[in-house]
Formats: C-alpha cells, sequence, structure tokens
C-alpha cells in the first residue's frame, strides 16, 4: 500500500487587523490546503479597528479606533458580497443616529456601525480564515532559510514559514532585521517608494461609566465633529453611536448593567505635536479638555487613553499597488498600498491574497 504524505504550504499573517483577517478568509476559502498562522504584537485582534472594554464591566465597550465605516457606491457594488455577509450576520447595520459636523460625501453613500464594537468586523474575518492565532508575539526578525522564512520574535518565539505576509503600518517594516532589510536597502526605488508613505497621529480618549448615568451631547446627537478646537476633532457617546440602547441590554449574572462610554479623538496637529510623549502623559491634559467642554459630565468609572502612531495614510505608496512582493514568499500589504479604510484593506488583502496563491501554485 502507497501512503502519501503532503506537506502544507504555511502561511503567517503578520498582523491581527483588518487586512490580514481579510487576506486570510480569501485564503482559507481558494487555498484551503495552506496552514494559516497569525501573529500578533497586542493583546487583542483588531488593529486600528480597536475595541476597549472597561475594566469594572466587559460589556461596556468603546471604539478607540475606527468609528463608522462608509460605502460609496462605487465600493457597496464592489464589495457586496463582504458588506452582505457582514450584514447577514449582524456585525454591520445602518447609522441611524445623529452626526453632527460629518462632512459631505458622494451621493449614495451608505454608513454603517457595529453594535458589538468595531473590531468584531475583523473577528468575524478571522473566524472564516480559521487561523492559528497568536497574540504578544512582536516579530523583530526576518530571515530567508533554505527557501522559506524563519521569523523571530521579541520574546524569542522562532518559527519557519512558506509564505510571510506583513501588514503592520509601512514605517514598522523598518524596524525588522534580517533578510528583509536586506533586500529593502538593496533596490533603492523600492526603498524610496516605503519611505514615502506617511500616517498621521491622533490620541483617542476613552471615557466608560457606571450604569445609569446620564449623558448628552449638542442637539441630541450621539456625536459629533468639532472644527473649531484646537485639542479635540471627535466625540461621541460610543454605545449610541453604536445603536446599543442600554435599558435593552439583559444583565448579564453578577456584573450588571453596563454604563455608557464615550470616545474622544484629538486633532492630527495635537497628535503630531505630542507625538513623543506616553498616553499618561496626555491623559491629564486630554481629561482636563472633557472637562472644560462638558462641565455638567460626572466622573467616569474608568479612563483609557491610547496613542495612534500610525492613525490614517496620508500620502501611500506610490501607484497604489495593493501590496508588494519582496521576494518569493515574502509580501507586504495594507493600508499604506492602497488608502485608510476598511474598502482600501479589502483592495490590499485582495491583492495580497493572489500573490500567495500565485507562490502556493509555484510551491506544488
Amino acid at each position: 500500500m502507497l501512503i502519501f504524505i503532503f506537506n502544507m504550504t504555511r502561511v503567517l499573517l503578520v498582523g491581527g487587523g483588518l487586512t490580514s483577517a481579510v487576506t486570510g478568509a480569501i485564503l482559507r476559502r481558494e487555498v484551503p490546503q495552506c496552514q494559516l498562522i497569525l501573529w500578533d504584537k497586542a493583546k487583542g485582534l483588531g488593529g486600528r479597528m480597536s475595541t476597549s472594554r472597561a475594566p469594572h464591566n466587559a460589556y461596556c465597550i468603546a471604539d478607540l479606533g475606527a468609528q463608522y465605516i462608509s460605502a460609496t457606491p462605487e465600493y457597496a457594488q464592489l464589495h457586496k458580497s463582504y458588506y452582505d455577509d457582514l450584514v447577514h450576520d449582524g456585525v454591520l447595520v445602518p447609522l441611524r443616529c445623529k452626526l453632527l459636523g460629518m462632512k459631505a460625501m458622494e451621493e449614495g453613500t451608505q454608513h454603517y456601525v457595529t453594535p458589538s464594537g468595531v473590531s468584531s468586523i475583523v473577528k468575524h474575518f478571522i473566524a472564516q480564515a480559521q487561523t492559528e492565532t497568536k497574540l504578544n508575539h512582536h516579530i523583530t526578525s526576518i530571515q530567508a532559510q533554505q527557501g522559506k522564512w524563519e521569523v523571530e520574535t521579541q520574546n524569542g518565539a522562532r518559527d519557519t514559514f512558506d509564505v510571510v505576509v506583513l501588514t503592520m503600518p509601512v514605517p514598522q517594516l523598518f524596524g525588522l532585521s534580517g533578510t528583509i532589510q536586506k533586500i529593502i536597502n538593496s533596490d533603492r526605488q523600492l526603498y524610496e517608494g516605503l519611505t514615502s508613505v506617511e500616517y498621521s497621529s491622533r490620541y483617542a480618549l476613552g471615557l466608560f461609566y457606571e450604569e445609569g448615568t446620564n449623558l448628552s451631547l449638542p442637539e441630541d446627537a450621539a456625536a459629533q465633529y468639532i472644527s473649531n478646537d484646537p485639542i479635540m476633532r471627535f466625540v461621541a457617546i460610543d454605545n449610541i453611536k453604536r445603536g446599543v440602547v442600554l435599558s435593552r441590554l439583559k444583565s448579564q449574572p453578577n456584573t450588571g448593567q453596563p454604563g455608557p462610554s464615550v470616545i474622544f479623538h484629538t486633532s492630527v496637529p495635537f497628535g503630531k505635536a505630542h507625538l513623543d510623549k506616553t498616553p499618561e502623559e496626555v491623559k491629564g491634559i486630554l481629561e482636563q479638555k472633557v472637562k472644560e467642554m462638558f462641565p455638567e459630565w460626572p466622573q467616569p468609572k474608568e479612563i483609557k487613553c491610547q496613542k495612534w502612531r500610525f492613525s490614517q495614510v496620508t500620502s501611500a505608496f506610490p501607484g497604489l499597488p495593493g501590496c508588494v512582493v519582496l521576494d518569493k514568499g515574502l509580501i507586504i500589504g495594507g493600508d499604506g498600498f492602497t488608502h485608510s479604510n476598511m474598502d482600501g484593506c479589502i483592495e490590499s488583502a485582495k491583492t495580497v491574497a493572489e500573490k500567495v496563491k500565485e507562490c502556493v501554485d509555484s510551491l506544488r
């Protein structure tokens, strides 16, 4: 009797954000023979689609990163299967609250929110991808090793893969050692293209309140863009923005009803001016500003300050290729190669998945 042993192609997705998640979902569907592994340096999935939970009540949450999803008519059609999937499963619902100061967008643009927090979009696609996920894995080195790629992390974990996909913000690529750095530095056009990618920076402040706290914004809005303040740019009563009415939630055993949550985003100039400071150093400034803006609000139960060193892409890789193949089996992608929103991440993921499939086919 003959026994055939097939070695599965091992694909490492580095980054727990939307591009990695969608890439994995596509590959699971179209290249099911791959073994998909995902490593991320954070403690939870989501990347810049981050949802934070209050320490005193895990059911009190706030989106510290992306606030809502806007699909233009073009992308609503181009990515219809993705949107239909998310709406069908209740991950996305239409944005129905009042949002003051939103800039005018193309007619027919559809806006969505996530009742369970924006990280639920990423988790939805990760579930479809069925990856072997490891968190707290901050990679430091990528080294060519006999036709494969050896990847090492900050805590000493090391493994070898056939394909490695990197979706972290582009400037972080320059902090990696090994063969990857030699590849980047040896190609002047590639080096200049990567160094031309730029991001805005900002801080987010999440306020978590106790059950029964009453909060309000002008004109009974759920969220508001602020145009005349040097520090704050956006504020939202997050649970209302997400369409969650707290009185309708069933209390969980031994937890009690969650209270409301509020999110503030700073202006880009403020983020740039305080880029070298820690969240703890900036937290006090932002707390004081909130008290000045809303003196009637009570003190929150918990406060979290988040620094987004790489917030939104302001200058993308020339030509918007979706991804770049550095070498056989080594691919870089993400919104730095398209544009900063959900559709940009999906476009990059589609391109990355195609390159991975080509590589897998060549290894058969």
